[in-house]
């Protein structure tokens, strides 16, 4: 399974959990997946419990490396800032993302924290993939909510 393909599947997941519907994959070089979640806000009653930091603990602590820096996220949605700080923190080597978010993305949209130049990590960034199909899921989840 590729790894976008894996990152939805992770955020059709959450949806059928009730939590929004973001899904992340981290791979290697290789292509190999070391970590995949989908948000879990609503289950942690987290607010910080998003797909991708989810997925980033979870590599590092299965590396037992300090840094990420040979990897690629995969991540649904543009992250939010506290999203994208943790994407530079752990010097994620490329991110690749499905839908924009112009009201709490922090990467193409708002804050854009890889634009800094006191951010000192700048990952490699492709938005947009698949980015139809990423959009219809958060749109028909949070449909969900305005038809209730």
């Amino acid at each position: 399974m590729k790894p976008m393909d894996l990152a939805l599947a992770q955020a059709c997941d959450a949806a059928e959990a009730g939590e929004v519907p973001v899904g992340a994959v981290l791979v290697n070089d290789e292509g190999i997946v070391l970590a995949a979640a989908a948000n879990m806000v609503e289950a942690e009653q987290n607010p910080a419990a998003h797909a991708e930091m989810i997925v980033l603990a979870q590599a590092w602590a299965a590396r037992g490396q300090k840094y990420l820096a040979d990897c690629t996220l995969y991540v649904t949605l543009e992250p939010c800032v506290l999203c994208a700080g943790a994407i530079a923190a752990f010097r994620v080597r490329k991110l690749v993302f499905g839908a924009y978010d112009p009201k709490t993305g922090a990467v193409e949209h708002g804050p854009r924290v890889f634009s800094h130049a006191t951010t000192h990590h700048k990952p490699e960034v492709v938005g947009g993939v698949r980015e139809a199909e990423c959009a219809a899921l958060l749109k028909a989840f949070f449909a969900g909510f305005r038809d209730a």
